[in-house]
């Protein structure tokens, strides 16, 4: 980030009566985080204002506030105390992009951005795509669930996509070492609430959409117009489109200006790229990518149809960066699977396979034990459970999903937080019938080991809803827990 002052930084943007000329290195909205030199941003909450921790980030480094207005006679007595400059606006909320795009550079032509969103798939597709770049000699970096950084160096997030600085901060410092590209997941939450206003994204892709987030959006439409909100990016100049479902159609059928690549696991003959005849065993998938007239074949070591579309997704993407179809094709077949996405443990003539994946989803869970069930010579036991504080309505249709899926459903905690676990189990439930089949275990470490211990040698175990994740957060606190390592130690008791 080059040399930057407050009053540059808010020229044209917001009122200051009598301007400094203050030395900043950077913005922030959490008081926490605040680092020596930034500015901190304090926005009204739900619950606080944030002026309320302002004290917090003077004492952190900032050197000046800059606060949403409206505020109270309370919050005007502690702006006379703070000792640094402070400016509020009404008009802050909207000019926050902005703000972050002067501060962070982010107009800059390089590095490249490619966004991603859906409702699955997101954080599969970019580590996907960071791969192939990576393998092709290009500098990339990523911004997603996993993490953000460089390749092979992710610093672990909070959120699937940071707050609007934090993310025109992380583009930054991937600009300045040296990144051609940079592909980040966008979640609905961040279109909608401005986290990544002011960035230039050259390529948008979108997976699917089905139920998640409600408690949030309140209803399909709204969480569907969210999505779309980032094919309408300003200068956008690729969207690539799975439109195997109607909104993905609807929206392809509304780009104008960008170039227009669509994607189809199902035989659409009108996609740019489509997969055709998609076989998948226990070591991964194979299918032909099909580009107009021609095929090219592709051996995947990714379990799960699924991951054909995420692999499509990619292929996409690639085509919009001007790859050739060979390569592209060479680049899918080259791909490793992405950490909790699917991970395989056992799985030979001795011991049940067992898979991790993130699935937390009504769609996520179907598409998962649907492609389980294709190479399941025996049983298909199912672990999972729904988070709390999140969307109560998915917790029946996942319950109905796993009682009608799996030969055998253990239901258990996956991150209740602050809600009651029992009572996240009873909504889950509602949707199953009472059948042998369907057993009660909410301790989730006890639940992975019971069902491997139950598991022959030709049976499938699918531990869902958690996949990469290494915490299990009950009431606040994030205990240590990761379902790779508790499958594996559970893999050795019972040999």
């Amino acid at each position: 980030m080059s040399a930057l002052t407050l009053a540059s930084l808010l020229d044209g943007l917001l009122p200051w009566p009598d301007p400094v000329e203050l030395p900043i290195r950077g913005l922030g909205l959490d008081s926490r985080a605040i680092r020596a030199g930034q500015v901190f941003v304090a926005r009204v909450g739900s619950q606080h204002h944030g002026l309320a921790f302002a004290r917090q980030a003077i004492s952190n480094g900032a050197v000046a506030v800059l606060y949403e207005t409206p505020i109270t006679t309370a919050d005007r007595a502690l702006l006379a105390g703070l000792g640094v400059p402070t400016i509020g606006s009404s008009e802050l909320g909207a000019q926050l992009g902005k703000l972050a795009q002067r501060c962070y550079g982010s107009q800059a032509p390089r590095p490249g951005l490619i966004g991603i969103t859906g409702t699955n798939g997101k954080t599969s597709s970019v580590q996907l795509l960071t791969q192939a770049l990576h393998a092709n000699g290009l500098a990339v970096g990523s911004i997603g669930t996993l993490g953000s950084g460089r390749f092979g160096q992710l610093q672990a997030a909070e959120r699937t996509t940071p707050d609007v600085f934090a993310t025109h901060a992380a583009i930054a410092e991937m600009r300045a070492s040296g990144a051609d590209w940079v592909a980040m997941e966008v979640s609905s939450h961040a279109l909608v609430q401005g986290r990544v206003d002011g960035l230039r994204f050259t390529v948008a892709a979108f997976t699917n959409l089905s139920r998640d987030h409600l408690d949030f959006h309140g209803d399909m439409a709204s969480y569907g117009a969210a999505k779309a909100k980032l094919f309408d990016w300003p200068a956008l100049a690729s969207a690539v489109i799975h439109i195997d479902d109607a909104f993905g159609r609807t929206l392809a059928a509304g780009i104008t200006r960008a170039r227009r690549i669509t994607l189809s696991t199902a035989g659409n003959p009108a996609a740019t790229f489509a997969a055709e005849g998609i076989r998948s065993d226990a070591h991964g998938s194979a299918f032909d990518l099909r580009h107009g007239n021609q095929r090219y074949p592709v051996q995947s070591r990714l379990l799960g149809r699924f991951n054909v579309a995420n692999l499509l997704t990619v292929a996409g993407i690639l085509s919009a960066l001007d790859w050739p179809p060979t390569a592209i094709a060479a680049a899918l077949c080259a791909l490793d699977p992405v950490p909790g996405r699917m991970a395989r443990l056992g799985g030979n003539a001795t011991t049940p396979l067992i898979v991790i994946d993130y699935a937390h989803t009504p769609d996520a869970l179907a598409k998962a034990l649907a492609s389980l069930r294709e190479h399941t010579r025996g049983r298909l036991l199912l672990v999972f459970g729904c988070g709390g504080e999140r969307d109560r309505g998915k917790r029946p249709q996942m319950g109905a999903i796993g009682a009608s899926a799996a030969d055998f459903c253990i239901v258990t905690d996956d991150n209740p937080r602050a809600e009651s676990g029992d009572q996240i189990v009873q909504e889950i439930l509602t949707g199953m019938p009472t059948a042998p089949h369907i057993h009660i275990q909410r301790d989730r470490r006890a639940a992975i080991r019971l069902a491997i211990a139950m598991a022959a040698a030709n049976d499938t175990v699918l531990i869902a809803g958690k996949g990469h994740e290494a915490y299990q957060e009950v009431s606040g606190i994030k205990h240590p827990f990761d379902d790779l390592t508790e499958a594996r130690a559970a893999l050795e008791a019972a040999a």
